[in-house]
């Protein structure tokens, strides 16, 4: 390792130079209180960050440095991820941000959204705490400013290091309470199985965000705090805050209802977003759902491959298969099929829809409908009579906001109506009027069973690189993945919420094709690799360190690989689900 004063003096010697001269500072250098290891340096200032690899390493036996004692994954990760905001608000306080051409002057790291999420940008050992951050490196055009990376690395760096990593300047009370709000959320959602719910809305949440492109809390001091409806209120000790009341949500069917802008979509999204813990100040600290739990929507356009739609979908015109369905261009009922289908075979445990985002031919056809198409005619079985099939065969639930159909009542278990943000259980009266006003439409192919066709994935359909043989992931938005030559359209994966976890995903696809044996079925492979990242890191889905990796769960990797143009599988026989 070389003394910190090298790199000063490797700076001084090569200002005014080409940019590629940069590529002699690559060494690790000693900075007393921390070592800065400059790993991999892009030849161009416009380069993106995730070219650059540039790792601050302390030591954890340092009493200088702060400390916490980890005895579980959950607390490993509450650690972490509290350290990256640290080191990400430091950032944004000392940093001087872009001085010069392309990313030049900017010190930061990957930017934590609300949910506490295991990260690749700060990593914990034993023996050392790892930060990895972007310094670009400054230019004017190609030319090397070096009086303005040295205030970059000896001056706004180390008093970053000092202001994150430093116990004296951490507030350890704000470390507890983070690492509190991780594990009473894990707690609570490892208890919904046995408590027979699917989710948990604590009293007093706040649950309306601030604005629709925004995950933070609502600065409105007119905001409604969540308060559950008497019927469905469940109090349950928790190991940190101790006991809280809320409204539990049990398996089945429940639909959320009311008109409109009274906060049915809020509660829903509240629930989508439970999967994850949340920092504490979220509002949704104590909001948790199965950890199986996917959103369902119609995604017009999306590629399918030799899925099993028929439960849903059969006898197409020309005689067009839907037990191996497949296509480049799915229609809305078509997609919501097939994402219903797709998730089953994940192995989701619980269904989320919202009517404005689903395909209406795919959710009901009215008595109207029917008397004027017969189902002779129609090669679409409505989602409302295969709902409590679902549930009482396959004992998955389902919730579903409505504002507009009330047969919906017939197949349901609880609804709550939402009026002015706080939900009342209207379960009783809902089910009143569906005694007083019998449905006349007529249940569709209610004996037709669910099953589901495990598909084996072909490894060669994976193709990470471009047109030119370069390999070539990375994502600039949340909802789109650019691989190989195309762009993976995520935008129905409402459940990814940083971006992070989709440059993530991107390496875990190609990661995934060391399982793909033509054996292993997707599910298999899915498993395998969600089971190597929880016993080494998220490290392991790429050959190169990286620091703008955050996890996801296996649904979503599934998901990414069912909108992958171009993947292909084999078909197994039909199996029970």
């Amino acid at each position: 390792m070389v003394n910190s004063k090298i790199l000063k003096q490797k700076l001084q010697s090569m200002d005014g130079q080409d940019y590629g001269a940069y590529q002699l500072l690559i060494s690790a250098y000693d900075f007393d209180l921390f070592k800065l290891i400059i790993q991999q340096i892009p030849k161009d200032p416009f380069a993106p960050p995730h070219t650059g690899i540039y790792r601050i390493q302390v030591q954890r036996n340092d009493n200088r440095i702060i400390t916490c004692k980890i005895e579980s994954k959950i607390q490993k990760i509450g650690f972490t991820d509290f350290l990256a905001r640290r080191f990400f608000d430091s950032c944004e306080r000392i940093s001087k941000g872009l001085r010069g051409t392309g990313y030049s002057g900017i010190i930061t790291i990957d930017r934590p959204g609300q949910a506490i999420l295991e990260r690749s940008s700060v990593v914990v050992t034993d023996e050392v705490i790892e930060v990895r951050c972007f310094l670009g490196l400054p230019a004017n055009g190609r030319n090397i400013i070096s009086d303005i990376a040295e205030e970059m690395l000896f001056n706004e760096l180390p008093k970053i290091v000092d202001e994150s990593l430093l116990t004296e300047h951490t507030d350890h009370q704000l470390l507890r309470k983070h690492l509190a709000a991780a594990e009473d959320a894990e707690y609570l959602r490892n208890k919904l199985d046995s408590l027979g719910l699917i989710a948990f809305i604590a009293n007093n949440s706040i649950l309306p965000r601030e604005s629709g492109i925004s995950d933070k809390p609502t600065s409105d001091k007119n905001v409604v705090s969540f308060v559950s409806p008497d019927s469905l209120v469940k109090e349950i000790e928790l190991p940190h805050i101790g006991p809280i009341k809320g409204m539990g949500i049990p398996k089945g069917v429940t639909l959320i209802t009311g008109g409109g802008y009274h906060g049915k979509s809020t509660l829903l999204k509240a629930l989508e977003t439970g999967i994850y813990n949340h920092i504490p100040g979220d509002g949704r600290e104590l909001c948790v759902s199965a950890k199986q739990t996917a959103k369902i929507r119609a995604c017009d356009g999306r590629s399918v491959s030799k899925t099993d739609i028929s439960p849903f979908i059969k006898n197409l015109p020309f005689h067009k298969a839907t037990t191996s369905f497949s296509t480049q261009n799915a229609s809305g009922s078509t997609s919501q099929a097939a994402n219903i289908i797709e998730a089953l075979e994940a192995g989701t445990e619980v269904l989320l829809m919202d009517e404005d985002t689903c395909a209406t031919n795919f959710m009901i056809r009215d008595v109207k409908m029917q008397k004027l198409v017969n189902k002779a005619d129609e090669p679409i079985t409505a989602f409302i009579d295969k709902v409590k099939q679902l549930y009482l065969e396959k004992n998955i639930s389902t919730v579903l906001v409505l504002g507009g159909v009330g047969d919906y009542f017939d197949v349901s278990n609880l609804v709550i109506q939402m009026i002015n943000y706080r939900p009342f259980d209207v379960t009783a009266k809902a089910h009143r009027i569906s005694a007083a006003f019998p449905a006349k439409r007529e249940v569709e192919d209610k004996a037709y069973p669910f099953q589901v066709r495990e598909r084996i994935p072909i490894s060669e359909s994976i193709v990470p690189h471009n047109e030119y043989g370069k390999f070539r992931i990375y994502a600039k938005e949340v909802h789109r993945l650019h691989f190989g030559e195309q762009d993976i359209d995520l935008t129905d994966l409402e459940q990814l919420m940083e971006l992070s976890q989709t440059k993530a995903l991107g390496y875990a696809l190609t990661y995934s094709k060391k399982y793909m044996n033509n054996i292993f079925t997707l599910r298999e492979v899915i498993d395998l690799v969600i089971k190597d990242i929880d016993e080494n890191g998220l490290d392991i889905i790429s050959d190169k360190i990286s620091g703008h990796f955050s996890g996801f769960r296996g649904l979503e990797l599934a998901f990414t690989l069912n909108r992958l143009r171009g993947f292909d599988v084999i078909q197994k026989d039909p199996t029970v689900l």
